[in-house]
Order: C-alpha cells, then sequence, then structure tokens
C-alpha cells in the first residue's frame, strides 16, 4: 500500500518545514515549493489531502510505489512551470531543492524515471483534483484574507488541443495511415501475408494529398483552364477515395484471417484490443470518404455539427470567439470562478456548451463548495433572462450586464453605484486567465478527453498553491526587511 511519506527521516534528509527556499529567486519554483511547505506544515490540511490522496490508489497488496506526497509535489511542478515530462524529470532528479521537498537527503542517490513519473502524475481525476482544490482555497482564505464574505467573478476561455489544421484530405489521411500501420503491425505478429509494402502504401496515399493541394493551390485564369483544373482535382480524389476504400477492404480481410488464426484467451483479448483501435479508425475513414463525396462530387455544403476535426482528440471544437487576432480556435472552453483574492475556486470544461449555458450550473457548484459566496460577476456573454432570476436567488448581488437595449429598470440596476464598482473590477478575470494559459492552460498536449479534465484540474491547483506561495513570499520578505534581517 502506497504511504504519504517516509515516517523516519533518512540520512542527510532534511525536514519539509526546515528547507530554505530562496526569497530572492524571481522564478516560479520558489513560489510553488513556499505554497506545498506551507500546506505540509499546517498538520490538519496535510492530513485532509493525505485522506483524499488514498483515493489515487485502490491497491492494498503488492509493492509501495510512489509516495502520494511525491506525486502531488512532481504534478503541481508540471503545471506550475508548464513544462513536459522531461523536464519534469530532469528537475526531480537533479534541482537540489526539489528533492528535498520530495524527501530524497544529500546522501541518497533514489532516481526517479520519467515513465515513473508519468504513470504516477496521471492517476489523479478532475473529482480528486476538485477536492484538493476546496481544502487549499479554504487554507489560503485562512491565512490570506481577513474578509468572509466572498466576491468573484467568472468567464470562460479556450484551452487549445495537440491537433493540425482540420481538412477532410488530412484527418482522411490520418485515419487509413493508422488502419495501414495497425493492421500491418497485427499481421506481423501472427504471419498473415499481404502487408510487406506498408510503408509504400501510406506514401501512396500521401503522393495523393499533395497532389490534390497543389491543384487547388493553382490560379487559372482561362476558363478552359479552370474547367482543366475541376476535372484534374475530381479525378485525384476519385482516386483517393478508390485506394482508401482497396485498403480498408484489405484490413477487414486480414482481421478475419487473424481472428480464425488466435486460439487462446490472452490472444484473443490482444486481438480484440487491437482490432478495436482498427475498426475506430475504419468508421473515421469511412465518414471522410462520405463527406469527400458529397463535397466535391454532389457540391453539398457540410453541416458543422457533422465535422470532426482531430480523430485523436475527437472532443475538439472549432470555437469563434470573433477575436481580430485569433479569428478561431481549435480545442474546448473552459469557464473558472475566481474570488477577489486571485484564488480560482471552481471550473467547468464545457462541452459544446455556450457561457449562458452554464452560467447557474458553475455558480451553484461554486455556492455549494463555498457557502460565503455572495456576489458574482459576468460579462453580456453569460446573459439570459432565466440566468438574472436564478442567480438572483442564489447570490445577494449578481453584477449580469444585460444585452442590447435597457429599459429604464434595467438602468437602475446598472447605473447603480455598487452594480458600477464591481463590473469594473470584473475586468480582474483576463489578468487569472493569461496567468492560466502560461502555467499550463494555453495547449493542452495530454490526450482524449480524460486527459484534458485532468489537465485543467492539475493548473488550477497548481496555481492556487503558486498564489498561496507568492503571498507568502512577500509577507516573509516585509517581515525581514521590518526586523532589518538580511535575506540570504
Amino acid at each position: 500500500m502506497r504511504k504519504f511519506e517516509d515516517e523516519q527521516l533518512h540520512f542527510g534528509e532534511v525536514p519539509v518545514s526546515e528547507i530554505k527556499i530562496d526569497l530572492k529567486s524571481r522564478d516560479d519554483i520558489p513560489q510553488i515549493l513556499l505554497g506545498l511547505q506551507a500546506i505540509y506544515k499546517d498538520k490538519k490540511v496535510r492530513n485532509k489531502i493525505f485522506e483524499i490522496l488514498k483515493q489515487l490508489s485502490t491497491k492494498k497488496k503488492g509493492r509501495p510505489g510512489m509516495h502520494f506526497w511525491n506525486i502531488f509535489v512532481l504534478s503541481m511542478i508540471k503545471l506550475g512551470l508548464n513544462c513536459d515530462y522531461d523536464r519534469l524529470h530532469e528537475l526531480a532528479n537533479q534541482h537540489l531543492t526539489i528533492r528535498q521537498m520530495l524527501g530524497v537527503g544529500m546522501f541518497d542517490n533514489t532516481y526517479f524515471s520519467a515513465k515513473t513519473i508519468q504513470n504516477n502524475v496521471r492517476l489523479f481525476t478532475p473529482e480528486i483534483l476538485d477536492k484538493i482544490n476546496i481544502v487549499i482555497v479554504k487554507f489560503g482564505h485562512d491565512l490570506i484574507s481577513k474578509k468572509k464574505k466572498i466576491y468573484a467573478k467568472c468567464d470562460s476561455f479556450v484551452v487549445e488541443t495537440n491537433v493540425h489544421f482540420p481538412t477532410d484530405n488530412g484527418i482522411l489521411y490520418d485515419s487509413v495511415r493508422k488502419v495501414v500501420q495497425l493492421t500491418a503491425f497485427v499481421c506481423d505478429k501472427y504471419n498473415v501475408k499481404g502487408w510487406r509494402q506498408k510503408h509504400y502504401n501510406i506514401r501512396q496515399i500521401k503522393y495523393l494529398i499533395r497532389k490534390i493541394t497543389k491543384i487547388k493551390r493553382s490560379n487559372p485564369r482561362l476558363e478552359s483552364s479552370i474547367l482543366k483544373k475541376q476535372n484534374d482535382l475530381k479525378s485525384a480524389y476519385a482516386e483517393l477515395i478508390k485506394i482508401s476504400e482497396s485498403f480498408i477492404v484489405k484490413s477487414k480481410l486480414s482481421m478475419d484471417e487473424i481472428g480464425k488464426k488466435s486460439k487462446n484467451c490472452m490472444q484473443n483479448i490482444f486481438v480484440n484490443s487491437v482490432f478495436k483501435d482498427i475498426n475506430y479508425y475504419i468508421n473515421f475513414a469511412k465518414k471522410f470518404i462520405d463527406q469527400i463525396e458529397r463535397r466535391v462530387f454532389k457540391k453539398e455544403k457540410i453541416p458543422h455539427s457533422e465535422k470532426t476535426f482531430s480523430i485523436f482528440e475527437p472532443h475538439t471544437e472549432w470555437i469563434c470567439k470573433g477575436k481580430s487576432k485569433a479569428p478561431f480556435e481549435l480545442g474546448k472552453r473552459v469557464a473558472i470562478v475566481e474570488d477577489q483574492n486571485g484564488f480560482i475556486l471552481s471550473n467547468k470544461v464545457m462541452d459544446k456548451e455556450t457561457d449562458e449555458k452554464i452560467a447557474v450550473s458553475i455558480v451553484e457548484k461554486t455556492k455549494k463548495d463555498f457557502e460565503n459566496l455572495i456576489l458574482c460577476s459576468f460579462d453580456k456573454g453569460f446573459y439570459s433572462k432565466e440566468n438574472k432570476e436564478k442567480l438572483s436567488q442564489i447570490l445577494d448581488l449578481s453584477i449580469l450586464p444585460k444585452k442590447g437595449k435597457l429599459s429604464k429598470k434595467d438602468k437602475e440596476i446598472e447605473y447603480s453605484k455598487e452594480f458600477i464598482k464591481y463590473r469594473k473590477k470584473h475586468a480582474a478575470i483576463e489578468s487569472a486567465i493569461n496567468a492560466l494559459e502560461v502555467h499550463g492552460l494555453d495547449k493542452c498536449l495530454d490526450k482524449k478527453i480524460r486527459g484534458f479534465k485532468r489537465h485543467v484540474s492539475l493548473a488550477i491547483v497548481s496555481r492556487n498553491i503558486q498564489i498561496y506561495g507568492a503571498h507568502l513570499k512577500k509577507k516573509q520578505i516585509r517581515n525581514f526587511k521590518k526586523h532589518k534581517i538580511k535575506i540570504a
């Protein structure tokens, strides 16, 4: 069973509460470590987090594995620095202060392998991280804020997914390429012939994609040349569809042959797993073949609701927020609620939802976790008549500007001193959004929707720890200056 940490100190190990952190450094690492150190020092908070972290592992027997505290520290550093697993691996094994925070002594040669770090950080779930976030924010409120009432701001932004620009040609190529690669892999294991030229097969499709792109880029002016371009394009697309369909048929025949050869249970489990992946990509290939036929040959306009923007990250959405620098973004919307101290109280990954659809639900969730929430401000995108009525029942005051022309009653509300005061303060949430984008939420490199949600939740918990660490750093520097102590 996993432990929170080793109960006994090793030779040369410095207790976490006594680690000296450089207050002169302007880097993010000291702020994160100060926040982690403060959490560790408070026994009640530490025990609460330990109880939540127990949910990461259900194993009661076998090897103990990495300690919960180490997993927590490494995950906070990863998102706090917006680094990949390779850099985290280097920091865990070479950075002296981080190793001290991980409980590694001066004479201890403990080595954290890259795969171990990756597998353990990925154990987190959004549900576990939300529980930890509530504990950390309440801990921050107790030590930083003297006000018991919470004044919040809510807004949404786009977190990009790790995808290339989507075109039906490009995504069809990805689909067929994966079908060829996976079928060739499993056929090689079971000595099924017919896929020896897999690399050549993939190059054939790539050649046709490049040919189509070249034809599209040409800009003829004569009517005869324009007609020739259209005919060349149609013939290239017809060839692409023909060769793609031939590989799909060939793959299905190979799967049938392998199904007869796999005999024992273990072989069937492996084969079924690979077949599931192959069928997943075959379905996508068929979908994009159909869309190309409709668009190129039948001159249909494909509805936006039918489009898929990535076969590897199917949750990706095409989002237009009306910004001049970024007219569209590929990713998912994330809504956050920030309080007056800069802490992120809660978040929501929006699944094909717009702002006005989640305004009430996110406030209800935040109010449930933080009962002293009395006010929340929004921008016009969150407005609807129903939202205004429901929010007025949940909160003492909701700063929700109305879209369009204002009635006399609306003018009285929106021109009041209190409304104007908090509406002006609402712009400060853009700073929090920018900070989150710098510290991990610019682009999510984790795979699938589960990895996306985990990445968002980790970034928010890490950011809250860093905010607390920054407050603590300022407080310590002030105390040193007050007592005229030289900062080491």
